[in-house]
């Protein structure tokens, strides 16, 4: 702790002290000699400091100088209020003698119903104004209620046609051990094609056929969380589209560009928007509280080529940050060359996450980041990191 001490100023060095109590002496002996309220008086220090007369360098006498300024303009106000009221004082002799139109003149009453016509017309015009931006107001508010009911019905029209195959699949098929254990980890076939990639699961098949850019679909039990997850070439075009491919300001749940589902990358980054109404990923918040986690640990999140159940590992909040800085990038996260690299990212994040959720991640293992804009600081970003379970 600082050993200079003046009041309530602390300063780092001697010389500093010591600058700051001349100049506290020179402002005790200005405000004992000058009349705090007088306006002619403050007007006059005023000038001193603004000249350079009088100049000070310590925080002292810098907050000195802020107080005459401050106290300069208010009496310089109330000086100017009190001489427009003398003014009227001095004009108000017939005033009170006139309180009738036809008690003027002619020409008189022709500025005065002129004045009355531009006040008039000047009330109507802010009046039309005031009623234009309620009329915005109130049609942005039902548009951006129609857009939000109408993504809300189609998302549940899309999800109803994905639970309706589940539940047809399910019924077709014995439901011992074994068959729920390949109910939630990869199956993959060769596939028929030249290409080597594997087929699309059956459960995704109409979907795709929709919108070739659909590469899976993300739910989080007991949670608003239930969509199809798209992906574009460049990160924007599922920012303001839904899976219709039609302008919708919610957006669509969206893989970074930089991932693959086939072959897959070590981690797979989804990004939606925290809509206020809750839609996306508006809720995603909500895993800040560790309760809210204890609930809601499992994130399922299925490829076009294989199912998935993931474990939520870390809850943190962090930045979007310019190429210059040297910082870690979660966004970056795509793969890990190495045994030593997928260890430093687990670390960096394990160091920013709310709580310890006691799952541990090792190289090899594949995880899902979920992604949202956060606004508790300028540029940034909400994220859950989840690790893949995985078949012994």
């Amino acid at each position: 702790m600082s050993r200079f001490v003046l009041g309530k100023y602390r300063f780092l060095t001697q010389e500093e002290y010591e600058t700051a109590k001349l100049e506290s002496d020179t402002i005790r002996k200005i405000r004992s000699e000058t009349d705090m309220n007088s306006y002619d008086a403050v007007k006059k220090l005023y000038a001193r400091l603004s000249n350079g007369e009088l100049s000070f360098s310590s925080q002292i006498g810098r907050d000195f100088d802020d107080e005459i300024f401050e106290l300069y303009e208010k009496l310089k106000a109330e000086s100017g209020g009190k001489e427009k009221n003398s003014g009227k004082k001095k004009t108000s002799i017939t005033s009170d003698k006139v309180s009738k139109l036809e008690d003027f003149d002619s020409d008189m009453q022709k500025q005065i119903l002129l004045e009355m016509k531009k006040r008039e017309r000047n009330r109507k015009i802010v009046l039309s104004l005031c009623v234009f931006v309620l009329v915005c107001c109130i049609g942005y508010l039902i548009f951006y209620q129609y857009m939000a009911s109408r993504t809300q019905h189609q998302l549940e029209q899309l999800a109803h046609v994905r639970e309706e195959y589940q539940s047809s699949s399910l019924n077709d098929t014995k439901e011992d051990d074994e068959a729920k254990e390949e109910h939630y980890y990869a199956n993959l076939t060769t596939g028929s094609d030249e290409s080597g990639m594997p087929d699309i699961l059956p459960l995704y098949e109409d979907l795709y056929n929709q919108n070739k850019s659909l590469i899976g679909w993300l739910k989080i039990a007991d949670t608003i969380i239930d969509y199809p997850v798209m992906q574009s070439p460049n990160n924007e075009y599922y920012l303001d589209h839904n899976f219709y491919q039609k302008y919708d300001k919610n957006g669509s749940i969206f893989l970074d560009a930089e991932c693959d589902i086939h072959p897959r990358s070590d981690n797979l980054i989804l990004y939606g928007h925290h809509m206020k109404s809750g839609k996306m990923f508006g809720s995603l918040w909500k895993y800040e509280d560790k309760n809210y986690y204890l609930k809601h640990k499992h994130i399922e999140f299925d490829t076009i080529y294989e199912t998935g159940i993931y474990e939520v590992m870390y809850v943190f909040r962090d930045r979007v940050y310019s190429k210059e800085d040297v910082n870690f990038k979660y966004y970056e996260f795509v793969n890990a060359n190495s045994a030593t690299e997928f260890d430093s990212y687990m670390n960096e994040m394990a160091t920013m996450s709310y709580y310890d959720t006691g799952v541990v991640a090792e190289y090899g293992d594949k995880l899902l980041m979920l992604s949202t804009c956060d606004y508790e600081q300028s540029n940034g970003r909400f994220v859950v990191v989840a690790r893949k379970i995985t078949s012994d």
